[in-house]
């Protein structure tokens, strides 16, 4: 697995590419970056400013799987809510007093 590379390190390559021209592949041999990661991080900085443009919430795909995530946990644990509630109506139904 390669290095980690932090998040405003991208931002600045980001806008090396787009703001001043610079080429990706310049880019990308000078800082030692591979280049199919920084044209990712400069396609999903355009889609970012596109999605603000139309008025969308933009979220990289690793946002959107933790979103989804959570969401998902959120289904079960209210799945597991709604089960026990049933089984409470159920006896409480069965034996009134």
């Amino acid at each position: 697995m390669g290095k980690r590379i932090d998040d405003d390190l991208k931002k600045h390559l980001v806008k090396l590419v787009l703001e001043e021209g610079k080429k990706q592949t310049d880019v990308s041999r000078e800082m030692g970056i591979p280049l199919g990661s920084l044209r990712r991080w400069v396609s999903e900085h355009r889609q970012k400013i596109q999605a603000e443009r139309d008025g969308v919430e933009y979220l990289t795909p690793t946002e959107q799987m933790k979103r989804q995530r959570d969401m998902e946990k959120q289904i079960r644990d209210l799945q597991e809510e709604n089960e026990i509630l049933k089984k409470a109506m159920h006896i409480f139904s069965r034996n009134p007093q």
